[in-house]
């Protein structure tokens, strides 16, 4: 049975979960690109990686980035240290060759964001319940600047890659850094602060998940979420109804910032928390840069900001809002893209029709406009101006009957065919009343994958995919789950072999041969690491996903990056040891396994021994 006649019933098939599991596996006898031998499943304080392949860790948290930066000292840090270390967490991953514009697979820059602190993983005698109450002001600071992003320069020479020192690209962005408010938004009057009466600069980015690479060679940046940054009770702010539709419905301060720095209290500064979950746009190339959020892409729970380009030259932004029962987003620029004069496209990102994905049971999808003034969104509304729309744009989306997903997160375009793939990484919370299309299964605690066909879309390097049209085609690309365990109902390659099958899939990135790679995070109940699995999208291997790479246990590994001639592959290691109730007892020290060293999260390395693409 076909994905299309599985799901050709729509909502009324889906509700009465009538999908089949998957075939019998044949182990072993399905032809895929991916040639190396498959990992074996392995849950361990180690990582582990697949064989004839070699992993090198570039980057720990704490190592110095800054010229005169201090090495990292484990049980004295401080926060003017941290502000030129690597930072805590590191979870998206960019490499921009060197020079600009070339494609030099053996010296760039390396632009990484750091999510979030672990404290009770940074300093002994905490817990993750105690430790927004019991951290001194200096470690809370030193939280705040272990966030943001971090640029490198690196360079591959004859024993593998090295940071560049005292790099004059060398850069940290922190939760105290400057930041340009720009698009519709800018000047709101709920953008506005005691510090800030304008409304128009912030300090600070946090919280920053994954993002994308604009054709001008600038990174964006996604701000993932606000609630648990704050002090202070939600419910005793004008906004209450507004903060509660974007997760704060309740307090829950995880950091203490707010004991340190006032703005961080939704009673003291209630606009504060506006400020954020935005899309910021960071120049590497160019420290001097001024950082900017992008408010024309509106203001949600980003995961990921996904570049494409129309046939026309417009560029398009997919967007992710990673909550369980929120949207599809998409952004196509009025104005196109320049190639030739690379400062014409510094504020193309500022005017645009931001849309919502609407899924319809014929297996179409409709991109709806969030426009001030079409539809509901009026001032009758609470939409009195397009930036209204900007601030406020899950309630918009609500407006206009978007199509609920179950959390978004990982939205990327397969460069070889111009077809778009989601990742939804999870939904227990799903009824069967409120399955649809592509959303079949309740409850959801595995996820799935969806495949979105813009018209143009082919195997072929030379498509002509239309991103900017109003109307896509879509299908359901893999239904997680174990497929020997028919209540999962999943659905992959027949050949999918017992360590290949996943949960949880969260960052999708794409090899230049068009090889999908698959970053999963989930809880570890499963009896295995999250991990990378690598996968062909087209062919007779298509959904027939084989292990790659595994972390140690309690981390995930995100963002998968390469370099143009995919001969490295570059990775996140985030939180290792997160299953841990405080440094007391640890589950692994991983990388430096060493007594008096936390676990450092950290940029890995992974490189073919015989020097050969990565993933064959």
């Amino acid at each position: 049975m076909t994905r299309r006649a599985l799901l050709a019933g729509g909502v009324a098939a889906a509700a009465a979960l009538s999908l089949p599991p998957a075939r019998a596996l044949a182990e072993g006898t399905a032809p895929s690109s991916a040639t190396f031998p498959e990992l074996a499943r392995v849950m361990d304080d180690h990582d582990h990686w697949a064989e004839g392949y070699e992993r090198a860790v570039l980057l720990r948290w704490g190592d110095p980035i800054l010229p005169n930066a201090p090495a990292f000292d484990a049980l004295r840090q401080t926060a003017s240290a941290a502000a030129g270390q690597f930072g805590v967490n590191c979870d998206m991953l960019v490499f921009l060759p060197l020079p600009y514009g070339s494609q030099n697979s053996e010296h760039g820059l390396l632009f990484v964001n750091h999510e979030y602190p672990n404290p009770q993983l940074m300093w002994p005698g905490l817990t993750e319940g105690d430790a927004a109450a019991k951290m001194s002001p200096e470690q809370i600071a030193v939280t705040m600047q272990s966030v943001g992003n971090s640029v490198v320069e690196i360079r591959k020479g004859a024993s593998g890659w090295d940071v560049v020192p005292d790099s004059s690209y060398a850069r940290r962005i922190t939760a105290t850094t400057p930041i340009r408010i720009s698009g519709p938004a800018a000047g709101h009057p709920m953008l506005r602060t005691k510090a800030d009466p304008e409304g128009r600069t912030v300090l600070g980015t946090f919280d920053n998940c994954n993002g994308g690479v604009t054709p001008w060679g600038t990174v964006l940046s996604c701000e993932e979420g606000f609630d648990g940054w704050f002090g202070g009770d939600p419910r005793k702010t004008p906004d209450a109804k507004l903060l509660a539709r974007y997760g704060a419905s309740e307090p829950e301060n995880s950091y203490g910032w707010d004991r340190v720095d006032p703005r961080f209290n939704y009673e003291a500064e209630p606009n504060e928390p506006n400020r954020f979950d935005w899309v910021v746009e960071i120049d590497p190339f160019d420290p001097a840069a001024q950082p900017v959020k992008r408010t024309a892409l509106g203001r949600f729970t980003h995961e990921t900001a996904t570049i494409a380009q129309a046939p026309d030259g417009r560029i398009v932004v997919y967007l992710a809002d990673d909550h369980e029962f929120d949207y599809l987003y998409r952004f196509v620029t009025a104005g196109r893209f320049d190639p030739a004069n690379r400062e014409a496209n510094r504020d193309l990102l500022d005017d645009g029709t931001l849309s919502v994905a609407r899924f319809k049971d014929d297996m179409t999808l409709e991109w709806v406009p969030l426009v001030h003034g079409t539809g509901k969104l009026t001032a009758e509304n609470g939409f009195a101006s397009q930036a209204d729309v900007a601030v406020k744009t899950r309630l918009a989306a609500d407006l206009v009957g978007a199509t609920p997903m179950d959390a978004p997160e990982g939205f990327s375009v397969n460069p070889k065919t111009g077809k778009i793939y989601v990742a939804l990484t999870e939904n227990t919370d799903i009824t069967l009343a409120q399955v649809n299309a592509p959303n079949p299964r309740a409850p959801n605690p595995e996820g799935h994958l969806i495949e979105l066909i813009p018209p143009g879309a082919a195997v072929d390097a030379a498509h002509k995919a239309d991103h900017a049209a109003e109307t896509y085609r879509w299908d359901i690309f893999i239904l997680c789950g174990d497929p020997k365990n028919p209540e999962a109902k999943a659905l992959y390659h027949p050949g999918t072999s017992g360590n290949g099958w996943f949960t949880d899939p969260d960052n999708i990135g794409f090899d230049p041969s068009g090889r999908m790679y698959v970053c999963t995070d989930g809880p570890p109940d499963a009896g295995f690491n999250d991990a990378l699995y690598v996968l062909d999208t087209e062919g007779e291997g298509r959904a027939l996903p084989k292990l790659f790479y595994s972390p140690p246990v309690g981390s995930e590994c995100s963002s998968p990056a390469f370099t143009p001639d995919g001969k490295t592959l570059f990775l996140s290691v985030q939180h290792p040891g997160e299953n841990s109730e405080s440094l007391d007892k640890v589950s692994t020290r991983w990388p430096d396994f060493k007594p008096d060293t936390p676990p450092r999260p950290s940029v890995i390395v992974i490189t073919k021994a015989d020097g050969g693409p990565v993933g064959t």
